[in-house]
């Protein structure tokens, strides 16, 4: 596909098929069974035409290459450009949001109330989440950046649960509010170093760079808007009540795509563009993310909501993101690259189990269960598959990051990898205190005499997230061998700041 804009057709494809849905919703009129399950096919059929293109993409793109790739430049005004390119952590994160997406929408398949709207927002969402990992203007990063709130905030908003609204409306102040902040930052970026490109702004930090003084202002306005979309500890309060009222696929993508724009955030422009700021501002970031890990492990073992549970495990794990990323070297790097890719994988998964049964009885209170594994024995196996790899199990996805993530944190400072140890076992009393009380046991409520394992759509939508467990648990080497060349360079430009 040599001289095809690919990366602009993996980004756009969702959002053409969202145009097409709603022309078709104008022309036929819609709101009926037979258009809704219209609807829903060609939704599904978008998005898994879409993870296709992204993998003729990864075809076309060279994992040992240092440089952008794929690109795609076309002047837009002022100093900004519609400019489009990736490597390896970009062509990475592009690849876990079209595997999800389709998985997504399958998720989706019970909701009944205006398919066609939820349909489209979706894709477009799809389109934003793309574009923010593909662009290459710091500019046209901002818009997808903010205008994956939007989809989003509606998604909650309409197709939520009773606080809906208000956790609608916290979700989009806390981010929006932090992203208020970068856009000053950007703005005082571009008219110092004469340019929007994310490139050449890379290259001017590494040559001239940003005064160490300013470096301070700016570093803090990014920190703004990416420690609240990861989140980090302390502000992380929007999380647990969105995940809690979101519709199951939009928790999916909260939890799996949303949180990882904020490790992408730092390691595309915090570490390279601010490499003094970040070693001064280390320390802090580490005893955020020990906070975080110890903290949100402790309030998650006493949750009696299963979402809110797992919304305050994706705290803890995201503070294993953070620890290594300012680790600052290849290992902790590498490690919270693959921390954020298998997160995706898991926490998305967890929140589809938590969906299944919610789908049967309509309720996420873990006291209402009890002795599924006699009623639903393959839904046992999954859920336990899954929580082994939020635990960090070896042989499960979960291990190389968490391991990669504290041996980079340990050449930097002892003390931190042993408080994230500490969340590690932590992680264990949570994660397998819920199973045993959801799994094991005798059936106690008869409400759950009747309730069924899971059926054929459900098998579909899990098969690919076991398989994507297993063999990144089994055969990590795959996504590290790729990932190398974007973690050596990032890491090395932080050293040419670290003092």
């Amino acid at each position: 596909m040599a001289g095809w804009p690919i990366l602009s057709i993996v980004t756009f494809l969702p959002a053409a098929g969202a145009l097409l849905i709603l022309l078709s919703r104008v022309s036929l009129g819609g709101d009926n069974e037979g258009y809704d399950n219209g609807v829903r096919l060609l939704a599904l059929i978008v998005t898994i035409a879409t993870f296709i293109v992204s993998l003729f993409a990864f075809a076309a793109f060279d994992p040992n290459a240092t440089e952008l790739q794929l690109v795609e430049y076309v002047p837009w005004a002022f100093e900004a450009a519609y400019s489009m390119g990736v490597d390896q952590l970009s062509m990475s994160l592009v690849l876990l949001t079209t595997f999800l997406t389709p998985l997504c929408i399958l998720a989706s398949w019970s909701i009944s109330k205006q398919v066609s709207s939820y349909m489209v927002l979706f894709l477009i969402l799809e389109t934003l989440m793309i574009g923010v990992f593909c662009a290459q203007d710091i500019i046209l990063f901002y818009v997808f950046f903010e205008g994956g709130l939007i989809p989003m905030f509606i998604l909650i908003g309409v197709w939520g649960g009773e606080r809906r609204v208000y956790a609608a409306f916290k979700f989009f102040l806390y981010t929006l509010l932090g992203s208020l902040l970068m856009l000053v930052a950007i703005v005082a970026m571009i008219a110092i170093a004469g340019t929007s490109s994310v490139p050449e702004l890379t290259a001017f930090a590494a040559g001239d760079g940003f005064d160490p003084a300013l470096q301070i202002w700016l570093w803090l306005a990014f920190f703004a808007s990416f420690a609240v979309k990861m989140p980090m500890w302390p502000v992380h309060t929007w999380l647990p009540d969105a995940h809690v009222e979101a519709p199951t696929a939009a928790s999916v993508v909260l939890a799996a795509i949303l949180l990882k724009m904020g490790g992408y955030g730092f390691l595309r422009f915090s570490l390279p563009m601010f490499p003094d700021a970040s070693a001064y501002f280390t320390p802090l970031v580490f005893a955020l993310s020990v906070i975080a890990i110890v903290w949100a492990s402790l309030v998650a073992f006493r949750q009696l909501d299963m979402k809110k549970l797992i919304a305050y495990s994706s705290v803890a794990h995201m503070g294993f993101v953070t620890m290594g990323i300012f680790a600052g070297n290849e290992q902790g790097i590498q490690g919270a690259i693959f921390q954020m890719l298998s997160h995706g994988v898991i926490s998305g998964a967890l929140f589809l189990c938590v969906g299944v049964v919610y789908d049967r009885v309509h309720t996420r209170e873990i006291a209402f269960y009890g002795g599924l594994v006699h009623r639903m024995p393959v839904y046992a196996a999954i859920f336990m598959l899954f929580t082994m790899g939020n635990v960090g199990l070896p042989g499960t996805s979960g291990f190389p990051g968490e391991i990669l993530t504290m041996v980079g944190a340990f050449e930097v400072n002892a003390w931190v990898a042993a408080g994230a140890c500490l969340g590690v076992i932590l992680s264990a009393a949570y994660a397998l205190t819920l199973y045993r009380k959801v799994a094991f046991g005798t059936i106690e409520n008869p409400k759950l005499g009747s309730i069924a394992d899971i059926d054929a759509r459900e098998w579909i939508t899990f098969a690919p997230l076991v398989i994507a467990t297993l063999i990144m648990g089994l055969a990590p080497s795959i996504v590290l061998d790729f990932t190398a060349p974007s973690a050596q360079a990032i890491a090395a430009a932080f050293a040419g700041g670290a003092p």
